[in-house]
């Protein structure tokens, strides 16, 4: 039986499409007969707090569905200040090597990046152990950091990208969740093995319901992180609700004040915030929608949200706000509505000009459809195990 290392900073009870991501990469392999390990932190995320049954601990090791998981110490903090998230990322760091330096290490490793700090870490000691190693890349960074705003391009900015290179040139192997992460790899590299390893779902969706046509608003829904790239306070207070609709939020993240607070002085709009709940709760409230908005607030090269995957295998059409390789993903597959990014004047007219009429149960059956041929996780773990 094949043994394979999996390190991540985010797996479980955490939530987000990182989070799943891993997760569904390591089941998937455990299911064809390979023995996994995850290192992660303990956990800590969006809230930036140890999790209550994780409190106090330096370090657990458990066993989950045949998967070996050690959670380590982590300074956790969600402060928007850089020092104390670099700190975060240093004692995560820390905690990997103190590992490395004890445990017998399995000869293939999959490093998960972001962060580049934590990758940078596995990838220099561990190469220096010859460990055939395989780079999850799910962002660009730091060019994403650039485009939103947390980075300028000065010295920091240039050490940055010299890890980000390094991290590619010392790895056997380049996943990445859209073209345009590969693309990047390989105008660096040209010659380095890549695959596109997109951030595919696996659950059994619930089943789908017919509309109402007796209700005349259309009910858009937002479900994920609540944080600046995605814009969504921005977007409460930019949509235009005399066009016959209502906006529903469920999850939690940096805005999540903001977004309540606006609401709190704009009880007249029909904004609602329903917290955090469940992945597994969230797939049976989603069918109550109409339509999945998925905004970005600028376009992030490289970014491809996963929630268009998850979205279409429920069949929930998507009205996409993002720009760049996603929003090809939503007009190419027909899985709903497109608008330029970051133009919320081109946003509400697309609104406006959607009807309750074109929600049907078959328009929902195609996407599901769809999701289910084309977006198929089963084939990329067939590949990916073609090559370990």
């Amino acid at each position: 039986m094949k043994e394979v290392l999996i390190i991540t900073s985010y797996f479980p009870p955490e939530i987000g499409a990182a989070s799943n991501r891993i997760f569904h990469l390591a089941e998937g392999l455990q299911e064809r007969n390979f023995k996994v390990q995850v290192i992660t932190p303990l956990p800590n995320y969006p809230t930036g707090k140890i999790f209550d049954d994780y409190s106090g601990k330096f370090k657990q090791t458990t066993v989950e569905k045949g998967i070996t998981i050690h959670r380590l110490w982590i300074y956790a903090t969600v402060s928007k200040n850089k020092f104390l998230r670099l700190i975060a990322m240093l004692s995560y760091s820390f905690s990997l090597l103190y590992f490395f330096a004890f445990n017998k290490l399995p000869k293939t490793v999959i490093v998960q990046s972001p962060p580049l700090l934590v990758a940078f870490t596995a990838m220099l000691f561990l190469r220096s152990k010859n460990r055939n190693l395989i780079l999850n890349v799910s962002d660009l960074w730091p060019i994403a950091g650039l485009e939103l705003g947390a980075f300028k391009k000065n010295f920091s900015y240039k050490m940055l990208e010299k890890i980000e290179r390094f991290n590619y040139n010392k790895a056997d192997l380049v996943l990445g969740q859209s073209e345009e992460i590969l693309t990047h790899v390989t105008s660096l590299f040209p010659e380095k093995e890549t695959l596109l390893y997109r951030n595919y779902p696996d659950f059994d969706a619930p089943e789908m319901e017919s509309r109402n046509l007796s209700e005349e608003k259309i009910k858009l829904v937002y479900a994920g992180l609540l944080g600046i790239a995605q814009g969504v306070y921005k977007l409460c207070t930019e949509l235009n609700f005399n066009n016959n609709i209502e906006l529903h939020i469920y999850g939690s993240g940096a805005e999540q004040k903001l977004i309540e607070t606006f609401i709190e002085k704009h009880p007249d709009l029909p904004i609602y915030f329903h917290g955090r709940v469940t992945r597994e709760e969230l797939h049976k409230v989603l069918l109550q929608y109409d339509i999945a908005i998925i905004p970005l607030l600028n376009r992030i090269y490289g970014s491809v949200p996963s929630k268009i995957f998850e979205y279409a295998k429920l069949g929930l059409p998507i009205l996409y706000f993002g720009g760049g390789e996603g929003e090809d993903i939503v007009k190419n597959n027909t899985l709903g509505w497109i608008a330029n990014a970051a133009d919320y004047e081109d946003l509400n007219r697309v609104i406006a000009s959607i009807t309750i009429s074109e929600i049907t149960l078959d328009f929902k059956q195609q996407i599901k459809e769809t999701a289910t041929t084309t977006f198929n996780l089963e084939g990329q773990l067939k590949k990916l195990t073609s090559l370990l």
